[in-house]
């Protein structure tokens, strides 16, 4: 698949000529509660507010670029995953997508469990009060000191990626007295519709062990006899920002399968399956993400039909929703520096971030929506490409989108849907300093991860 493919969506099957771009909506002013956080609208002045908090204000007061995240909305989602999945399952909420100790608090005030797949997310997640049994460990290449800090903290599993981590990890629990909990994570061999990049069950490809050939089988046979590890279930995620229930329908069967042979073989009757996540959400008014209750309607069918099939009972749920929790609660908030239109083309709009703070155009093809938040405007629609300010013709945030043709200077834009990958995935770039993380609830707002300063980057600078 080329770079140049789309990326997931009910657009995933077309190769898209460059400049292509949907007709200008009716109304420019309009905010499309698909795409933005649910406390999000539009005042009586023009000014769109987040949690009755202006943009105005939170520009004044917190700067731009700045990430703002829509508390009620995180938690409200939160609540909808929990309530849809039920008491027989289990929701883990991936933590690469977004993940500070503010969040992690909201996590398990929620109920939700958390997936971590560094020791640095592991850290934030224990220094935030995270009960380590309610933690998954993930990651392909898991060195002999992140499984120790993870066994010694009592996490409930740790998703095996290869066969040398059956190993490494049934060594360290032998050595520390305990019988660690893992799951075996499988490829399945199911190409998501997504983008090449965030495809991750086929075989060719660094995570799991595979299907064909009898690797994942092997890893099971070898799980089963190591004193310090309990299996408790089988591991299976196909991509990342998917629509299309099919793929999961394809892998659920196939994870299945290998649990009835490992029944068969073993005399064992795993007691769990993770089907991860990857479920989609609206970057833009032509995507159509899925609710929470018609997931788990779908995933729990699809088990239960394979189960009844194989005469196997049917095993515990878990699901990792990461993206489809956090990236529609937050936006992007910049200012406008220069517009600068290029006649027959389109206008380039330069803003006063880019891709420091939001990789995903530039690296995914990724597309996202954008609209003017500090006014409403007559103005007629003007085709725009919004850019940051780094040393790349690829800096780009959106690619294509019609902004008012009176934009200037100073106006305030934001890019809805940002909540996940984008702080997480942030650099320093050209020496950019990282937006802050503002969270905004019942008309206040106060900072959850700071901006970083010069003094940041020099102190890292040792001379």
């Amino acid at each position: 698949m080329s770079r140049s493919a789309h990326p997931a969506g009910p657009r995933h099957g077309d190769v898209l000529p460059e400049g292509h771009y949907s007709a200008p909506p009716a109304d420019l002013n309009q905010l499309d509660p698909k795409v933005w956080s649910r406390t999000v609208r539009r005042s009586a002045d023009g000014v769109v507010e987040v949690g009755g908090v202006p943009v105005t204000r939170l520009a004044e007061e917190f700067g731009t670029p700045g990430y703002y995240l829509d508390e009620v909305d995180f938690r409200e989602r939160c609540r909808a995953w929990v309530a849809a999945f039920g008491t027989d399952a289990d929701v883990f909420y991936a933590g690469k997508a977004f993940l500070s100790r503010a969040v992690v608090r909201w996590l398990h005030e929620e109920g939700l469990n958390l997936d971590v797949c560094s020791e640095g997310e592991l850290a934030t997640a224990l220094a935030a009060g995270m009960p380590a049994e309610r933690i998954a460990l993930h990651g392909n290449n898991k060195s002999v000191r992140e499984i120790e800090r993870a066994v010694r903290a009592g996490v409930g599993r740790i998703v095996l990626d290869s066969f040398q981590e059956i190993a490494r990890v049934a060594h360290v629990a032998q050595e520390l007295g305990v019988r660690q909990r893992v799951q075996i994570r499988v490829t399945v061999g199911v190409e998501a519709h997504t983008h090449e990049f965030i495809a991750t069950a086929h075989e060719d490809q660094k995570f799991g062990l595979a299907l064909a050939g009898g690797q994942a089988a092997e890893a099971v046979r070898r799980a089963l006899t190591l004193d310090g590890l309990e299996l408790i279930g089988i591991h299976s995620h196909i991509g990342s920002q998917i629509f299309d229930m099919a793929g999961f329908e394809v892998s659920a069967r196939r994870v299945v399968q290998l649990l009835a042979q490992i029944r068969d073989e073993h005399g064992v009757e795993l007691p769990e399956i993770d089907l991860g996540g990857g479920l989609g959400i609206a970057y833009t008014s032509d995507d159509d993400p899925r609710e929470p209750q018609e997931i788990a309607k779908a995933l729990k069918e699809i088990v239960g039909r394979e189960c009844e099939s194989a005469g196997l009972r049917s095993p515990r749920i878990s699901v990792e929703p990461g993206r489809a929790i956090v990236g529609p609660t937050a936006f992007t908030l910049y200012e406008v520096g220069t517009v600068k239109p290029l006649e027959g083309l389109r206008t380039y709009v330069s803003v006063d971030g880019g891709m420091s703070d939001n990789i995903r155009t530039a690296l995914y093809d990724a597309e996202y929506s954008v609209a003017l938040v500090s006014r409403t405007s007559d103005a007629g629609p003007m085709l725009s490409r919004v850019v940051g300010k780094h040393c790349e013709s690829g800096d780009i945030v959106v690619r294509d989108a019609f902004l008012p043709a009176d934009l200037a200077p100073g106006d305030l834009l934001a890019v809805p849907a940002t909540g996940a990958y984008c702080r997480s995935m942030a650099s320093n770039y050209n020496h950019a300093l990282r937006p802050p993380v503002v969270a905004v609830k019942d008309g206040e707002a106060r900072v959850i991860v700071r901006r970083e300063t010069e003094e940041d980057l020099l102190r890292l600078d040792v001379g």
